[in-house]
């Protein structure tokens, strides 16, 4: 297996951007390019550097306590644009028949190319990685066809991830639209009648700490971040399936509702501190359009302002059953459950593609390499 330093590899490139009104990027610890959250107020970002097509950029200067190197590669057809802090390369043309762009791209998002890089630093809060130290970094390079086999893997799963969320988005607007054409057909209805709180408790201990859940302002289920060491879980409320379960306190939660429906098969159990309530037949309301109308940060506003108190503001269920909502037929209630649920399955199948290729690739490349030796 031949061993190359990254300094025989790649090459240096600041082209400047010399547009003002260019959107800058930035790279986070899962290696992608994101919109930047620095404040950009009253900078040049003209002299900003351009990240063209099949170049890398990469924060030598902030690794940070992930212990990750935060590098990018940009595998689109446009350029995009970085701050003068990140270090723009890309593969010398003369290498090109000794190591694929994204085979570098994939051996950088090995875990222990990041214990590597982290190891290299010179410093403890701020991990600066110098450029010298960087370029020392010895690649493995086995046969062109060894590594194109890992690319290609990575390339099918990128290209699943890329062809789901092109269908996921459309959808997801159309079943918003619809939703919002919705209060204009039909007439706004309370759902107060529609509606009624359940509380069954845990008594006979019929679940055990691994039923034990939380729920989140993005409206899902997730696992419990208490810390339940001791704790009896008698008291606890069942959450059954199909059913909804909400946070009535809403102060301090990012002017949103603590709240889920419950859409799995199995039920779970909560802190008692929650509300959990059901629909009463599903004849008239189905919990999956009445969950989407939640969702809608309309619906977020909505609960903040009707919540009520001084320190600590609630929203109780009383004025959860004076929700108003649009009752559309049955029928239409499905078709749109069944948009948004087609879109939530292409955003699902697009988040394991890409975790498959963060995970998966790089085992692959690891496989290959161990197999050259």
């Amino acid at each position: 297996m031949r061993h190359k330093q990254l300094r025989e590899l790649i090459e240096k490139r600041r082209l400047k951007c010399g547009d003002k009104e260019a959107i800058v990027s930035g790279v986070d610890i899962n290696k992608q390019f994101i919109p930047t959250r620095a404040n950009l107020e009253e900078t040049d970002i003209s002299k900003y550097y351009l990240v063209p097509p099949h170049h890398f950029a990469c924060n030598l200067m902030h690794i940070g306590r992930d212990e990750r190197l935060p590098i990018a590669y940009n595998h689109t057809t446009d350029d995009l644009v970085v701050t003068s802090a990140y270090y723009v390369f890309r593969v010398k043309e003369k290498c090109t028949d000794e190591i694929i762009d994204e085979y570098l791209y994939i051996f950088f998002n090995c875990s222990e190319t990041d214990r590597l890089t982290w190891f290299f630093t010179d410093s403890s809060v701020r991990g600066n990685l110098s450029e010298s130290r960087f370029l020392d970094i010895e690649i493995p390079l086995p046969s062109i066809e060894e590594q194109r086999k890992v690319v290609n893997a990575w390339r099918a799963l990128r290209e699943i991830k890329f062809q789901n969320e092109k269908k996921a988005d459309p959808l997801m607007q159309v079943c918003q639209s619809y939703i919002q054409e919705l209060k204009h057909k039909y007439p706004m209805q309370e759902i107060g009648s529609y509606i009624e709180e359940y509380d069954e408790r845990n008594d006979n201990g019929t679940y055990s700490i691994d039923d034990v859940r939380g729920i989140s302002i993005e409206k899902k289920i997730i696992d419990t971040k208490a810390n339940m060491e001791g704790v009896k879980l008698n008291p606890y409320k069942v959450f059954r399936s199909g059913t909804f379960c909400y946070v009535t306190i809403t102060s301090r939660n990012g002017n949103k509702i603590t709240l889920a429906l419950n859409q799995n098969d199995c039920n779970y159990i909560v802190s008692s501190s929650y509300v959990t309530f059901r629909v009463r037949d599903g004849k008239e309301l189905i919990p999956e359009f009445l969950h989407l109308w939640f969702c809608r940060p309309e619906y977020d506003r909505y609960a903040r302002f009707n919540s009520w108190g001084s320190a600590r503001e609630a929203f109780s269920f009383e004025e959860m059953k004076r929700t108003k909502v649009p009752l559309p037929p049955i029928e239409v209630q499905r078709a749109i459950v069944n948009i948004y649920n087609c879109a939530k399955e292409a955003k699902q199948i697009a988040a394991e593609a890409d975790r498959l290729s963060r995970d998966v690739c790089p085992m692959l490349l690891q496989h290959i390499i161990n197999q050259a030796i």
